[in-house]
């Protein structure tokens, strides 16, 4: 999974944080690690609509093997935190499509389990 970070000229990417950011994508994304061709990341600030300040972003986009790309977008009030929304945000996406993608009908699902008697069922069953 190849990542690429970018950041407008309002946010200050210096090293420390663009590792920490890495290191967060590569922990939380290493289940779809292999499915993600590049994962690119979009920092940046937009003026809040209410009047309430800066408002950091931070835009996910996913290119997936074999599929399109997924984005995602989160605001906050800090870059941190607004990265930390978005692979949030980013995890449950993938989730849901590598699910609907990989799950095939036809598999084992709560029907096909075995079902074993719980101790009042054995002793009711006399």
């Amino acid at each position: 999974m190849q990542i690429q970070i970018s950041t407008d000229k309002n946010v200050h990417g210096g090293d420390a944080l663009l590792r920490r950011i890495e290191q967060e994508l590569e922990s939380a994304l290493s289940r779809s690690a292999d499915r993600i061709t590049r994962l690119e990341v979009h920092l940046g600030d937009e003026i809040a609509a209410r009047g309430a300040g800066v408002d950091r972003r931070c835009v996910l986009e996913a290119r997936l093997a074999g599929h399109g790309a997924v984005s995602v977008t989160h605001h906050a009030g800090s870059v941190t935190d607004a990265c930390h929304g978005a692979v949030r945000k980013l995890e449950s996406v993938l989730e849901t499509k590598f699910g609907r993608w990989y799950g095939h009908k036809g598999g084992d699902s709560l029907r096909h389990q075995e079902v074993q008697a719980g101790p009042v069922e054995a002793a009711g069953s006399h």
